[in-house]
């Protein structure tokens, strides 16, 4: 089997190290805050400190990797200043290795009015955070194009699963209070379809685009169901756990603006309001047919989420 690094120890990063893992190989997880207690290595993941836009250290971590992954996100508000400096180190590091480099996007830089979102759709977002992300992959093309890197980037919608936690506007910020029997509070609207991407699918496409020639030097989107509105996501998570049906009262995106007055995070969010308010869905079938990959079932999504909050829920035997 080979070796392979990930740069960042969130759900997408966590998900994809214990993926390629089971799968036998040998992987290194890189982070600032390096390994998480009370052990650097759990079987075949070992977890390094190291500061990533060091170029010199990312490169001999990087040594004798067959990819190199970035999972990484600088804090909401922080895109357009922590973004721009970093991919130099990544392109030194997977260049001096010999690496494929395979980036986490998400679907920022399409902007509104895109329905559906397809690879090839224009990335025409004049937003700030959709300009750094479409800057970024322009930037990582040039490169493969050059003959530098071999690189490619999965594109990914809000995600959920298991590990998705509170971050994720169908994680825990949806299933705790769904699941409490409490009223839901989702921004902008509920009944708009929208695309969410299961975490294990990411992290699979990332390891498909790894290895599948033909997807480097391209953009992918995550195979991804049919989909859901927030609404409807909601009642089948409350029907298979045996819920109430859910109570949902939006936060319009007028309260988001002016809570942005003072809050960095929820300003960015306003900025980009129309994922919350007009569909927002994507269009995969390109990506299942380069990276042989279909998009989990959704009764396999809910049932398996719902089996990892009870595992992780569950008190330990005395």
């Amino acid at each position: 089997m080979s070796r392979h690094v990930i740069l960042g120890k969130g759900p997408i990063g966590s998900t994809l190290a214990a993926q390629l893992a089971h799968a036998g190989h040998d992987v290194t997880v890189i982070s600032r805050s390096g390994p998480p207690a009370p052990a650097a290595v759990t079987g075949r993941v070992r977890h390094v400190a190291l500061d990533a836009t060091d170029a010199t250290a990312l490169t001999a971590a990087a040594r004798g990797a067959e990819a190199l992954y970035v999972c990484v996100n600088p804090a909401y508000h922080r895109w357009a200043s922590d973004w721009p400096p970093s991919p130099t180190p990544r392109f030194r590091a997977a260049e001096a290795s010999g690496s494929v480099l395979v980036t986490a996007g998400n679907l920022y830089g399409y902007g509104p009015g895109t329905h559906p979102m397809r690879e090839d759709s224009p990335l025409a977002s004049t937003e700030t955070k959709g300009v750094v992300r479409a800057t970024m992959w322009r930037a990582a093309e040039a490169a493969h194009r050059a003959g530098r890197v071999r690189t490619t980037e999965v594109r990914g919608s809000d995600y959920l699963g298991p590990g998705a936690g509170m971050g994720a506007h169908a994680g825990e910020r949806l299933l705790d209070p769904l699941l409490a029997g409490r009223r839901l509070t989702p921004l902008g609207s509920a009944d708009q379809p929208h695309t969410w991407t299961y975490l294990p699918d990411f992290a699979r496409a990332m390891a498909a685009a790894a290895s599948t020639p033909e997807a480097w030097g391209h953009a992918w989107h995550v195979p991804s169901p049919e989909p859901l509105t927030y609404r409807e996501l909601a009642t089948r998570f409350a029907d298979a756990a045996g819920a109430p049906l859910p109570r949902i009262s939006p936060v319009p995106m007028w309260l988001v603006g002016a809570l942005g007055l003072g809050q960095p995070m929820m300003r960015e969010i306003h900025r980009v309001r129309y994922q919350f308010t007009e569909p927002f869905v994507v269009d995969s079938s390109r990506s299942q047919q380069v990276l042989g990959l279909a998009p989990t079932p959704w009764e396999t999504i809910v049932a398996e989420t719902l089996a990892s909050r009870s595992s992780d829920q569950a008190v330990p035997a005395r």
